[in-house]
């Protein structure tokens, strides 16, 4: 990990200053770094898999992590990502047969669990790879204070990631030391986390959002929270009891905070709330500002492949950026807007963002069919559209391969479910096409909250959007089915109302 030097600098200076925090079980920073380094020694005597088909320059042990937001995360992660090794991180509420596809290919040469009896362990005895349950170790966690430091960073592979691009199956992505080194440099600044704020990241550590907010937090010195498992009640306990002063979360992880603690006195610990995932809309705001009255509301746009693109902050700065826009270019990042021959548009011109930067993956292990990710002359993109105005904001309208085309009229659901989310009344939307005979997709949309009348619905879209973008049907659902990321499960939204899944319920006029 690139923050190996900073660790150990916490870990001197200020040793039982909390370093993680799930669910009222700590690990302090001394503790942390010492248990890093007794597994970073047991980890040097595991032998290299001979089953291993991809060649990463550098790295010695490939250590796969399936834990969860299990306590020993940190210290395995940190001993994992110590020069010469490199950690595979692994979504353990990914399904059994996509888990075992990803460890068949990569092959490492250790799994670890944090359940013997859990499908992940079931695989890595299947495939005969050598299996580790954390809180069970067969070594002494609490030796190696006299052993050497762990070893200084290189600009190495130390992180391989899942990712699911325009298939279902996740595509493998590697990154650099130095890459990230770079970023939490940068992000320092320009989240100022000089003073080492707590920080609270309720989302799965498997994925890249809550990753890096733990990193980010121990590169600061700072204490990071978390939850086992997704509980917004516990989350919002967790911000109150501890006086938690930044929030990292996507906004459906905020909204569940919001309704688990209506009535409750407003958060006035937080000083700074960033989300990502997916855009913000003006009454997800509005909601924030009442639940965090003395936060900053910022949010970012990026990408696992391409790290930090734009940042904007919406509430608390000295420029409140348009609702609509998801802020100006991160610093070190160039953005351009490209049309299909990959010239550049201009400003107030739809087409596919490229980007330059020093912090973009090396690229992918598998996985790479050239849809999504690819760099070339123009840039890197991952084939998200937009545009940008004349003062360099940049407006996200979806990826290519989302657009669907009604009446010949080409329409992107992020557009149509922006319109919907700011009418009175609905909390949250996904819209998305359906073959149709005669428009070749209808337009179809399902919603959230207290409004369940379509005319309502269809109105109130009528005064933001051109009348061919105006959903054909309305459906209304009481629960978002939602993945591991935190993020709604657009798939399995789609599918019930495909099959009349009871949990949607259409809307009749």
């Amino acid at each position: 990990m690139p923050i190996h030097a900073q660790l150990l600098r916490h870990a001197t200076v200020t040793p039982d200053k909390p370093a993680l925090v799930i669910n009222g079980r700590s690990l302090s920073y001394g503790e942390l770094y010492l248990r890093a380094k007794a597994i970073f020694r047991f980890l040097k005597e595991f032998p290299r898999s001979n089953h291993r088909m991809f060649d990463l320059p550098g790295v010695e042990t490939l250590v796969a992590l399936s834990l969860g937001n299990h306590i020993g995360f940190a210290e395995y992660f940190v001993a994992a990502t110590a020069f010469p090794n490199a950690c595979a991180v692994i979504d353990p509420m990914m399904p059994s047969e996509t888990v075992e596809r990803i460890i068949e290919r990569l092959a490492p040469d250790v799994l670890i669990v944090d359940d013997d009896a859990g499908p992940s362990a079931e695989i890595a005895r299947r495939l005969g790879i050598p299996l580790v349950v954390a809180g069970a170790e067969p070594f002494d966690l609490g030796a190696g204070g006299g052993e050497a430091e762990l070893p200084l960073d290189a600009d190495k592979i130390f992180l391989i990631g899942f990712t699911s691009g325009t298939t279902a199956e996740p595509k493998a992505y590697y990154r650099s030391r130095e890459q990230w080194r770079r970023s939490l440099d940068r992000g320092r600044v320009v989240f100022e986390l000089e003073d080492a704020p707590s920080t609270m990241c309720p989302g799965a550590l498997a994925h890249g959002l809550a990753l890096y907010a733990l990193v980010e937090a121990l590169d600061a010195g700072g204490t990071f929270h978390s939850v086992r498992k997704w509980d917004p009640g516990v989350v919002a306990r967790t911000l109150s009891s501890w006086q938690v002063e930044r929030l990292v979360a996507v906004p459906t992880h905020i909204a569940g905070i919001a309704t688990a603690w209506a009535g409750e006195p407003a958060l006035t610990s937080l000083r700074d709330v960033l989300t990502a995932g997916a855009k913000l809309d003006r009454n997800e705001v509005d909601s924030m500002r009442r639940l965090f009255p003395n936060a900053r509301i910022r949010e970012y746009y990026g990408a696992s492949e391409l790290g930090f693109m734009t940042v904007s902050t919406l509430v608390g700065g000295e420029i409140d950026f348009p609702i609509e826009r998801v802020g100006q270019a991160y610093p070190g990042v160039e953005i351009s807007i490209r049309d299909p021959d990959e010239n550049d548009v201009g400003t107030d011109v739809p087409g596919t963002i490229f980007v330059r930067s020093d912090l973009i993956a090396d690229g992918y292990l598998w996985g790479d069919d050239g849809q999504a990710f690819r760099v070339t002359e123009a840039g890197a993109t991952v084939g998200d559209l937009g545009e940008l105005d004349a003062d360099g904001m940049l407006r996200v309208i979806g990826r290519a391969g989302g657009m669907m085309i009604s009446g010949g009229n080409n329409i992107y659901p992020a557009e149509v479910e922006s319109a919907l989310k700011a009418c009175p009344g609905v909390e949250d939307a996904v819209v998305f096409g359906l073959p149709d005979a005669y428009f070749g997709q209808r337009i179809v949309a399902v919603v959230s909250g207290e409004t369940v009348d379509p005319k309502i619905l269809a109105d109130h879209c009528a005064q933001m959007l051109g009348k061919y973008k105006i959903p054909k049907q309305f459906y209304h659902i009481r629960s978002w089915p939602m993945t591991s990321s935190g993020k709604i499960s657009r798939g399995q939204v789609e599918q019930a109302v495909i099959s009349g899944d009871d949990l949607v319920l259409r809307l009749s006029a």
